[in-house]
């Protein structure tokens, strides 16, 4: 008995261990097959609900997603029928995925798929109400509750200089007259020095800050909402900006680039959008924007006039002298976009996060950890290596390897 209870808890587990996990189903989904499928909706490929009811048999349809091309040489009726359908255009292969890999995305669709089309949107106006708010800034606060101390301490000292006099007076003390406040040379003194304190620290923090444009946020001729795009629907920051890993610039996506996915993706059933300002913002109104710019049809499906250019705002400068390239950094050094740019996947309007001033710079390459071991980059820097194997250091940062060096940034 004791054995069948143990081979019985060993099945159990077994079958409990390979069980289709949506959530990493999910996860495939969205790097791999969402460019191109929704559960509820035809894109470039069918909508995927109900997939597994469409075949005859589900080793067809694991074959089909490791190379579809397989199948239709099968001659199977129903994967000729959708290759026929779609233009006889290839589906793209996944030799990579494991059957329990395609198990995953299949149970994330057949959840998805029991869920009402457009999924859960949010509380209106709560992300609107939310991105309208600023951090808040106590240091105006902090200034007039100072001066008012400082008016009430000045009050305080007067009235105590006027009861010594009144006491003097009673004992038959001569004791001159106090001086008011306002012609008094102390008080005066003090006074001109906090002031000439407070206005040189503003003078020269505006002196410093000149150039600089943190926290800039322009209207932009279409609103592009980075939240939506890298954060809902995770689209990895490169397919926009592909030159940030093979070039300086990181570049502004082509028109084409938008219209790979909004062809198919006519209106907007997301999160409800909003300024930061708090107004409501129309995301179907947003994207026939885009198609007028670019002159494309929806109803016909096809370009009907010539485009034009959307005049994007730059929101990112850095001055002429400064040399910056973002491939270096994206590739060599590992770093990511959030880095640089703040939570860029949770912005409706982007801002400049960071003030991209040469001490900001300076303090990220003197604390900032390099990928060096594995990094054929730092193959070169043979001492460095062979410090980490004596342990005489543990890790190297960007200043070790040269990060702090004028000529690094400045022609």
């Amino acid at each position: 008995m004791s054995v069948l209870v143990l081979c019985a808890g060993l099945v159990l587990s077994f079958s409990t261990a390979s069980a289709a996990d949506p959530g990493k189903g999910k996860a495939l989904f969205q790097q791999n097959c969402a460019s191109c499928h929704n559960v509820h909706k035809k894109l470039t490929g069918p909508a995927l609900k109900g997939v597994e009811e469409r075949w005859s048999d589900k080793k067809l349809l694991h074959q089909w997603i490791h190379n579809s091309t397989s199948v239709v040489k099968s001659g199977d009726a129903y994967a000729v029928a959708l290759f026929n359908e779609y233009n006889k255009q290839v589906m793209p292969s996944f030799p990579s995925f494991t059957d329990e890999d395609v198990d995953n995305i299949l149970a994330f669709i057949q959840a998805e798929g029991a869920k009402e089309p457009g999924g859960t949107k949010g509380t209106p106006g709560a992300e609107g109400a939310a991105g309208a708010q600023e951090s808040s800034d106590n240091s105006l606060v902090f200034g007039i509750i100072t001066l008012i101390l400082a008016v009430v301490a000045l009050i305080l000292m007067q009235i105590n200089s006027n009861l010594n006099k009144l006491a003097a007076d009673k004992d038959g003390q001569a004791v001159s007259e106090p001086v008011p406040f306002y012609k008094n040379k102390a008080y005066i003194a003090l006074v001109v020095m906090i002031l000439f304190i407070v206005g040189g620290y503003y003078t020269i923090n505006g002196a410093i800050g000149l150039g600089r444009q943190k926290d800039y946020m322009p209207e932009q001729p279409i609103f592009y909402s980075h939240k939506v795009h890298a954060g809902v629907n995770q689209i990895n920051c490169q397919y926009c900006h592909s030159g940030a890993e093979k070039s300086k610039h990181a570049m502004i996506p082509a028109e084409n680039v938008c219209m790979n996915c909004h062809k198919a993706i006519t209106e907007y059933t997301g999160p409800e959008l909003f300024t930061a300002e708090g107004k409501k913002v129309n995301g179907t109104a947003e994207i026939h924007k885009l198609y007028d710019y670019v002159g494309w049809d929806p109803e016909a499906g096809k370009y009907s006039k010539p485009g034009k250019p959307i005049e994007w705002t730059k929101i990112h400068n850095l001055p002429d002298h400064v040399y910056f390239n973002h491939s270096q950094h994206v590739v060599a050094g590992k770093v990511q976009c959030q880095t640089c740019h703040g939570e860029i996947q949770n912005m409706d309007e982007v801002h400049q996060f960071a003030d991209l001033s040469m001490g900001w710079c300076v303090n990220c390459h003197r604390t900032t950890k390099v990928q060096f071991a594995d990094n054929n980059y730092y193959s070169i820097f043979e001492k460095l290596h062979q410090d980490i194997k004596d342990k005489k250091i543990d890790s190297v940062t960007v200043e070790m390897v040269g990060g702090t060096e004028c000529q690094k940034c400045h022609y």
